[in-house]
């Protein structure tokens, strides 16, 4: 589980294919030594699990649905991509719950100055879109971001300067694409009310919840 506070940037040493698959070696921005063989890293939003160490680097494999369903599949040497390392329980929750599973590519359709701030407008699957509500939240290439509107096609952002200088929001370009995953408690929402199974999101009718029962929990 993180955050979505990314931690630094990381950049790719190698690329080594295998098959459908591939591993990639990653340069982080913290020491190596620090780094466990086994433990969760989100790259991009998409959580990977450390293989090997190596010099100042560790090994991660990436399945075949990983680099299908992710801007990982576009990865060359030399790209920086945003690292954060799994929470620890107990730790501040500065951002949102993320899972670092990517529910979807989105693709940059306007990057426009607000004042001091970026504002950014992704575009999404409809299928997705219904997961993303005003003042929500929001992984961005595993960056937790506040939506601050939500339209037909997608939903814009504002990107505050050092959000952008910290994180690979700096390189985004009109046309770019991005790893999303919309937020998890709005999943299981919607999974749980009437029509979920219409949507994709399927559930047992006979246990739905309605809006009714929502208000009553208190949402």
């Amino acid at each position: 589980m993180f955050t979505g506070l990314v931690e630094g940037l990381g950049q790719i040493v190698r690329l080594v294919p295998q098959g459908p698959d591939a591993r990639v070696l990653i340069a982080p921005p913290w020491p190596v030594s620090e780094a466990v063989v086994g433990e969760s890293v989100a790259v991009d939003g998409a959580c990977l699990t450390v293989t090997k160490l190596e010099g100042q680097a560790f090994w991660m494999d990436v399945s075949a649905e990983t680099l299908s369903r992710t801007t990982l599949g576009g990865l060359k040497t030399g790209v920086r991509v945003n690292l954060e390392r799994a929470m620890q329980l107990g730790d501040r929750l500065g951002g949102h719950l993320v899972t670092g599973h990517v529910d979807c590519i989105g693709t940059v359709a306007r990057l426009s100055d607000h004042g001091s701030s970026v504002l950014l407008e992704i575009e999404i699957p409809p299928e997705h879109l219904q997961f993303v509500v005003e003042k929500g939240s929001v992984a961005v290439s595993g960056v937790s971001l506040t939506v601050n509107q939500v339209s037909d096609t997608g939903f814009s952002l504002n990107i505050i300067p050092h959000t952008m200088s910290e994180t690979t929001l700096h390189l985004a370009k009109r046309g770019g694409s991005v790893n999303i995953e919309t937020d998890l408690i709005g999943k299981y929402v919607a999974r749980l009310l009437p029509g979920g199974a219409e949507s994709g999101q399927a559930a047992d009718s006979g246990g739905s919840l309605s809006a009714e029962d929502l208000k009553r929990m208190g949402f």
